[in-house]
Order: C-alpha cells, then sequence, then structure tokens
C-alpha cells in the first residue's frame, strides 16, 4: 500500500530556476505578448519608471481593446504599509494579473502582491541594479527603508521583458551597483555552498564563479561603451545570470556576510544616499575582512585586494567613507553590526562564528592595504 503524505514527514528541496519566459531584445516592450496578465491589468512601479515605459505599454495594450490597465506607484519602499495599500487597491479593482516596472524595490512589492493574491505576474526591469525581475524573492523594508526580511515565493515571474533601451536610459551608476551586488554571487555562495555534495548547487556555485569572471573581465569596458557587447553581456549577468544563481541553488544557495552587512546598514540614518548593490559590495569587502581577523586567511586578503582594484576602476565603494557614512560613531556603527549578527542572520552561514565587534573592526578596515593582526574569536 502506498504511503500518504500525512504517514510521513516530507522532505524536500525546492528550487526555481527561471520566470516562465525571457524576452531579450531592443525596443521590445512595445511588441511582447501581455496575455498572461488576463483582462484586467494592473501596472506598479516608480514615477520615473512608469513615466518611461507609458508610451511602448500603451502601444502594446492598445492592440487587445478588451484590457483594461490600472498604474500605480510602489511609494518609496517596499513595506507592509505600502503592500497592504496595493493588495487593497489589487482587490478593488478586480486585477487579473501584476505588471512590475523599474528596479528592485518596484519589483519586490509587485512580485509580493502578485504572490499574497496569486495572480500572474510579469517583470520589466528598467535598469540592471538588482536580479530582482528574475528571482523567485522580495525584500520587505520598514517604511524607513529599514531591511526588515526576506520572503521567499511560490514561483518566478510568469515572464520577464528585459528591452536593452530601457536599461540603458538608466543612470551608469545603477549598473555599477548591479556589478557589485552579483559578485558577491560568487563569495557569498562559495563559503556557504562551496563543499555541497548536491548538483544543482555545485552547479550553482559555478555559475557564481563565471559571473564573477565575467564581470571583472568586462565591466570597465561595459562602463565605457553603453550599448556596446560586453554592456550588453554585463546587463545579461547581472540581471539574468545572478538570477539563476539563486535559482539553482535555492535555499541551500545562500548569501552570507555580504548581504548581512547591506542589511544592517539600512537601520542607520543616511543609508538612503547609496544603493543596494553599492551595500552589498561594501559587504563583500567587509566579509573578506573577517575571514582574514578571525582565520588569518591570506586568500582572502589576496581576493581583497584584487576586489579594491576592480572597485576604483568601476566606481564601487571601498570603505564607510565612499558610503557616506564615515561620521557615524562607533557606537551607530556597532548597532548595524548587531543587526547584521543578530540571530538567524545570513551571516551566521560563514564556517566561524562572527560577532558584533568583530564586525565592527572589518567594517571599519574594508580598504586595509595589509593584513591586520587576528582578533580573538566571539
Amino acid at each position: 500500500m502506498l504511503s500518504t503524505p500525512s504517514d510521513f514527514e516530507l522532505d524536500f528541496d525546492v528550487a526555481i530556476p527561471a520566470p516562465g519566459r525571457v524576452y531579450r531584445g531592443h525596443h521590445i516592450l512595445e511588441w511582447v505578448p501581455l496575455t498572461v496578465l488576463g483582462s484586467h491589468v494592473l501596472v506598479i512601479g516608480g514615477e520615473r519608471s512608469l513615466a518611461v515605459v507609458q508610451p511602448a505599454l500603451e502601444q502594446n495594450f492598445a492592440r487587445d481593446p478588451e484590457i483594461r490597465t490600472h498604474w500605480t506607484t510602489y511609494g518609496v519602499d517596499c513595506s507592509e504599509l505600502e503592500l497592504e495599500r496595493l493588495q487593497a487597491l489589487t482587490t478593488a479593482e478586480q486585477i487579473t494579473g501584476i505588471l512590475g516596472v523599474g528596479g528592485g524595490k518596484a519589483l519586490d512589492a509587485s512580485k509580493l502582491v502578485a504572490h499574497r493574491l496569486r495572480l500572474p505576474i510579469v517583470t520589466v526591469p528598467t535598469s540592471a541594479a538588482t536580479c530582482a525581475a528574475w528571482s523567485a524573492l522580495s525584500n520587505i523594508y520598514s517604511n524607513a527603508g529599514a531591511f526588515q526580511q526576506d520572503v521567499a515565493l511560490d514561483k518566478a515571474p510568469d515572464a520577464l521583458i528585459l528591452d536593452y533601451n530601457l536599461i540603458r536610459q538608466a543612470p551608469p551608476r545603477t549598473l555599477v551597483a548591479g556589478i557589485g551586488d552579483a559578485l558577491a554571487k560568487w563569495y557569498e555562495s562559495s563559503v556557504s555552498s562551496g563543499a555541497s555534495e548536491d548538483a544543482l548547487v555545485i552547479g550553482a556555485v559555478q555559475q557564481a564563479r563565471v559571473l564573477r569572471d565575467l564581470l571583472l573581465q568586462g565591466s570597465l569596458a561595459a562602463l565605457q561603451r553603453p550599448g556596446g557587447v560586453a554592456w550588453k553581456q554585463v546587463v545579461d549577468a547581472c540581471i539574468c545570470l545572478a538570477g539563476i544563481v539563486g535559482g539553482m541553488g535555492g535555499a541551500k544557495c545562500r548569501t552570507v556576510a555580504a548581504h548581512a552587512v547591506h542589511n544592517g546598514l539600512t537601520h542607520l540614518l543616511g543609508h538612503r544616499a547609496t544603493l543596494h548593490g553599492e551595500k552589498v559590495a561594501f559587504g563583500i569587502l567587509a566579509q573578506l575582512r573577517l575571514e582574514e581577523i578571525l582565520q588569518g586567511s591570506q586568500l582572502a586578503l589576496a581576493a581583497r585586494t584584487q576586489l579594491m582594484e576592480f572597485y576604483r576602476q568601476v566606481g564601487l565603494p571601498l570603505n564607510l567613507r565612499d558610503l557616506n557614512l564615515a561620521h557615524l560613531g562607533s557606537a551607530e556603527l556597532l548597532q548595524a553590526a548587531q543587526v547584521a549578527c543578530q540571530a538567524g542572520s545570513d551571516i551566521h552561514h560563514l564556517p566561524f562564528p562572527v560577532s558584533p565587534e568583530a564586525l565592527l573592526v572589518a567594517l571599519t578596515t574594508t580598504d586595509l592595504t595589509s593584513s591586520s593582526p587576528v582578533v580573538p574569536k566571539p
């Protein structure tokens, strides 16, 4: 007799590798079919992003007179207050599908509304600053922009529309931030999952290595020639390849200290002056510093030295001064370190214990040009 799920504890992993469809090209937003969204579509985005995409989307929707559209901004942050408003609007307008437009927070909010209301979702990134258009994950922030939690979604977007002409209109700084965010895939997954025996996780870690190499080799050329071959490769890397790493590896291919540092920094006054990927890039240096000061790792020193030169070339932050946070005192920085080290934080996927005090040392010495004496372990 076959057992039923109630007879035993289910034990399985879930991987959500990719959106249902990925459309890539130039000037494609007005042509890509949006029938998956049904007859009444809610378009969610930032004010600037909505203004940029509206002409193309209106041409797209005009081909089907049966489609009704409602347009709204997501607010300032993907916060519970804004999510509640968006969910109420979606229900009141009898929306059949969500079209998310913009950067990371706009797409996270759009995906979460669709997830909670069980609606189809199509994402349209307007910059390459994150892989949010690809991933089955959303971050929730407070109304002040402080990170609160991430939410695993049931599925990746039903479709992703990557229109290179939209991405090219974004400020170059957003691509730099995307490079920093995508680089973390290697430095974090190799630590948390480098010894995994799971074939999909092994594949994800190796994809993260390819992603790192592509970015280190092609980013400067991409920034110098927007729209060129290297630029397109780097855009694809930041949005698609970075998304594949998280999709293939799932929960076992985790973020580690770099994103934990980002999360802590969002609790500091003045953090809005920098982008998500800029904070994450700084967090990579902090993670490598932790490996130096708590393990005496010369390999981490070599990796950090390599990254510092790369950061100088592309314009990523090397230290707290570059993040406009150098004015903060030790007490305020320790608060960020405590948030980053709180119970359940991804920083604890490092293969050694980390205390807020040790992280504070790392945060204040990310651009040190040589290794420092090992500090006592927590």
